[in-house]
């Protein structure tokens, strides 16, 4: 029997949408006022939200055709520079799915050299989620957005020097 990871995410969908309309349904049945202003609401918010998604998306799918892990992971040797600590804050924002899916190329390129510090900006700049900025944007307003996201950058990039110095304390290589 396969896990349910392994199934794909259309398949595990459909059990949400079932729920939902289940549950809908049930709403319908006991409070029909409540489940008629709630299918409204829910209407705003996607005629609100769709056309950022679907930019979004676009977006997201241009930056993955052009730009691969791989190459991002050829800028980060040991004796790369400071363009190295800007190329694992982008990677760590464009960078999208579940964590747990990165972890095996995260190990090929420490392997092949990428250092640590690198590896923990990337993480902490996984933080921002370009799919969700629109929504935030709308929620907090541009100028909180981006000073929040200014913040978790410069602590990711914090984050990272403090982990290199303290490896470097401790002689862990």
């Amino acid at each position: 029997m396969k896990k349910q990871q392994d199934k794909p995410f259309a398949f595990r969908g459909r059990y949400l949408s079932s729920a939902v309309l289940i549950l809908y349904g049930v709403l319908f049945v006991v409070n029909s006022q409540l489940a008629q202003r709630a299918l409204l609401k829910s209407g705003h918010i996607l005629v609100r939200i769709l056309p950022v998604f679907v930019i979004v998306i676009l977006f997201t799918a241009v930056l993955n055709y052009f730009l691969q892990p791989g190459q991002i992971a050829r800028h980060l040797g040991r004796e790369s520079g400071g363009k190295s600590w800007l190329w694992a804050l982008a990677a760590g924002v464009i960078s999208h799915g579940p964590m747990y899916a990165w972890y095996p190329l995260l190990e090929d390129v420490r392997n092949s050299g990428v250092r640590d510090g690198l590896i923990v900006v990337f993480f902490a700049s996984r933080t921002i989620k370009i799919p969700l900025l629109p929504m935030m944007i709308d929620y907090f307003g541009l100028g909180f957005t981006l000073v929040l996201s200014f913040y978790i950058l410069v602590g990711a990039l914090l984050q990272g020097w403090f982990f290199e110095l303290l490896g470097r304390r401790s002689g862990v290589p």
